[in-house]
């Protein structure tokens, strides 16, 4: 089930002062499994209902067996949206970017950007697979767009192609 992974040295979105702490030993199993190419979420031991990331306890059957493991790193846009601010010094990107929440094949949802930079956020309803964009050095979920969904950002605004 391996993926992209973006190594492209400096990330196109945040600074790599942003980077999540791969050792956290609450997202210790993401992190790892991105670093593999695998996108690996937890899901409930007892029943295998999809769990949030930081979720303890299944909503379904109350257990707090929890197992991570890779899935299908594939899924559709369920929300998104185009980002216009920037945070000076934490948002490296000049120009407006999307955010996604995707709606995983395995029943996860993610809340992420895409693998490369953007004007716009790709329609409710397109498939996606997920790739992992490189921040600080730590592989974290992007959303992979096919060429044909590309809107990708210029060089510069001021170049004009006639």
């Amino acid at each position: 089930m391996s993926t992209t992974v973006a190594d492209v040295g400096e990330d196109w979105l945040l600074d790599p002062a942003l980077a999540p702490n791969a050792h956290d030993p609450l997202l210790a199993p993401l992190y790892a499994g991105a670093a593999r190419g695998e996108l690996v979420l937890p899901s409930c031991g007892a029943c295998g209902l999809a769990l949030e990331l930081e979720q303890r306890a299944c909503d379904r059957c109350d257990s707090t067996d929890v197992v991570w493991a890779a899935v299908v790193p594939a899924g559709a846009v369920h929300s998104a949206t185009t980002v216009h601010r920037r945070e000076r010094g934490l948002v490296v990107a000049t120009e407006p970017y999307p955010v996604v929440d995707v709606e995983l094949d395995s029943g996860h949802r993610l809340v992420m950007t895409t693998l490369a930079p953007q004007r716009s956020a790709p329609a409710i309803g397109r498939a996606v697979r997920i790739g992992f964009r490189s921040v600080g050095g730590v592989a974290v979920p992007a959303a992979e767009l096919s060429a044909a969904e590309l809107s990708p950002v210029p060089p510069s605004d001021t170049e004009v192609t006639p």
